[in-house]
């Protein structure tokens, strides 16, 4: 049986804002729909990647791997692969600089994985929208499968820049 310890939204790190972006909040809706029976977490095999064509671009897929834990990209959208992380799919995360779209994600999966809860990166709010604070929003979604999470499916969002 899978372990989740027991804790609120908001003790998690990386916890969700009750207002996501709309590619988020889709993955999120198909990630929900995936669950069985009384499970909080969908099983990895369901995931079907072709069932959510017009968000390829912004989708990932990460493999968790325990014992030492490491993340590695599977599958890697376009949305993902800028600012100079175009050979990234296939790579462990701590082989991959963290460009636009990558800041905090090792840490970020870490949380997923120990919470078994989506986790959310991006700004909170109008007034933390400083120079530093990406333009973008990322959820990640956790996915199990022999009593452990051994997948996240992740979304990236990024907002228009107004000039």
């Amino acid at each position: 049986m899978l372990w989740a310890p027991q804790m609120n939204r908001q003790d998690i790190p990386f916890a969700p804002p009750k207002a996501i972006g709309s590619k988020p909040a889709e993955v999120r809706r198909y990630w929900a729909g995936l669950k069985r029976g009384g499970n909080d977490i969908p099983f990895s095999d369901d995931l079907r990647l072709t069932a959510l064509p017009d968000l390829a671009s912004a989708l990932v897929v990460i493999d968790v791997f325990a014992l030492p834990q490491r993340f590695r990209l599977n599958v890697v959208g376009d949305d993902w692969r800028r600012d100079g992380a175009t050979d990234v799919a296939g790579r462990f995360l701590d082989e991959v600089q963290p460009t636009s779209g990558f800041e905090f994600l090792q840490s970020q999966c870490a949380a997923t994985v120990e919470s078994g809860k989506p986790t959310w990166y991006g700004p909170r709010d109008a007034a933390r929208r400083v120079e530093k604070t990406p333009l973008y929003e990322r959820l990640l979604l956790p996915m199990w499968c022999d009593g452990r999470i051994n997948m996240i499916l992740g979304v990236i969002h990024r907002r228009q820049v107004h000039h």
